[in-house]
């Protein structure tokens, strides 16, 4: 079980270049990968994407990328016709002012917009070369960093759902005396009545029909399936955050229905203590990936 959140920082400075990466996550329902990189590196997108989504099945990633090139290769150009344009009309502006054109300084006219043409090469093989380790790193520290947390939410929820299975075996050992109750409650209501002057079997009939719309049987066979089933979710999904929300939607039916058919004050606080822990579980799930 993985948390949806986590942080990573790595950086790797040689003589060539230094890259850092930073990977931080928050709580999203599906995966919303954002990646920052320098415009240069688009093309390397993909690659990183696939690393990311390898390993991130939920929540909203931001990876950084940073890269400074100390050994630039670059290519400079010269184009002659745009210089001589430049020196011509500097030649007139210092002819003016009484200055020998020999004086005009070369850096005057270099610096001027288009007499250098600086072009930059970018070896995309190159620069993975160096990102990949970084982010791979990065990548199993945040991996880690999701783990150790989810193993903490995961002792939290198993604990949360034990005190389901002890309310479960409550409303299992209410349940005769529930039905018990209702059957002597109807046939008192038949004596109020009829006095003793009444059909037993009509009443059996009667019980029979009236138990199937308020034994809580079904209610508490289901909870237990769900209960089983979010065990084997934390034990064997490695991403059931939303499968998990799934079953306590299930569960808080059979509970609330547990609940509006209740007669006896210890199954009503049963009751209320299994959602307590219900919603914890609920609440928690959003953090789970």
């Amino acid at each position: 079980m993985k948390s949806m959140t986590g942080y990573a920082y790595n950086e790797v400075a040689t003589e060539e270049a230094f890259v850092s990466v930073e990977i931080k996550s928050y709580n999203s329902r599906f995966l919303d990968l954002t990646i920052n990189y320098p415009p240069f590196l688009g093309r390397l997108e993909k690659q990183i994407r696939e690393i990311c989504s390898a390993e991130i099945l939920r929540g909203k990633v931001d990876v950084n990328i940073r890269i400074r090139d100390l050994s630039p290769k670059m290519v400079v150009e010269t184009d002659e016709k745009v210089a001589k344009v430049y020196i011509d009309a500097i030649s007139k502006v210092a002819k003016k002012m009484g200055k020998n054109t020999e004086d005009i300084p070369i850096s005057l006219i270099t610096q001027q917009d288009g007499v250098l043409i600086t072009q930059r090469e970018y070896d995309m093989d190159w620069y993975w070369n160096i990102i990949k380790p970084v982010l791979d790193a990065s990548m199993d520290q945040f991996v880690h960093d999701r783990i150790r947390e989810g193993e903490n939410m995961k002792s939290d929820l198993m604990a949360k759902l034990a005190i389901l299975e002890e309310c479960e075996k409550t409303f299992v050992e209410w349940m005769p005396k529930m039905e018990s109750s209702f059957r002597d409650n109807l046939k008192q209501r038949f004596n109020d009545i009829c006095g003793s002057e009444f059909d037993e079997q009509r009443i059996l009939t009667e019980t029979a029909a009236m138990l199937v719309k308020y034994t809580i049987n079904e209610e508490v066979v289901r909870l237990q399936s769900h209960i089983e089933a979010m065990k084997e979710e934390f034990e064997k999904n490695d991403a059931p955050g939303r499968k998990i929300d799934f079953i306590c939607q299930e569960m808080n039916r059979e509970i609330n229905t547990i609940g509006s058919k209740n007669q006896f004050v210890e199954v009503g606080k049963t009751v209320i203590i299994a959602k307590n822990a219900l919603e914890n579980i609920r609440e928690q799930a959003k953090n789970v990936e």
